[in-house]
């Protein structure tokens, strides 16, 4: 009983944080949304006595993808509007 409400849990953290990836504006915003889902989808491959492929997302997805999505997000982001950033 109690693993299926923490699926239901993880579930629906999942689909919320990828609804939170489409809707939000802020790049920084949607790779931290994109984490949450990668994370929970995580937790549910550990549910399921899958270790292998929940080992294998943490480092490949969220380890590589998400930094890399993160130093895009901050190396490509001024606060400062085009005239003043060259002055």
């Amino acid at each position: 009983m109690i693993e299926t409400i923490a699926f239901a849990l993880f579930a629906a953290i999942t689909v919320g944080c990828a609804f939170g990836v489409v809707l939000v504006e802020d790049p920084w915003h949607a790779a931290l949304f994109l984490g949450g889902a990668l994370s929970s989808l995580a937790v549910h491959y550990v549910m399921l006595q899958a270790t292998f492929p929940a080992a294998m997302q943490v480092l490949v997805y969220i380890g590589g993808v998400l930094v890399l999505i993160t130093f895009a997000v901050m190396l490509t982001r001024t606060d400062k509007p085009r005239a003043e950033v060259y002055s």
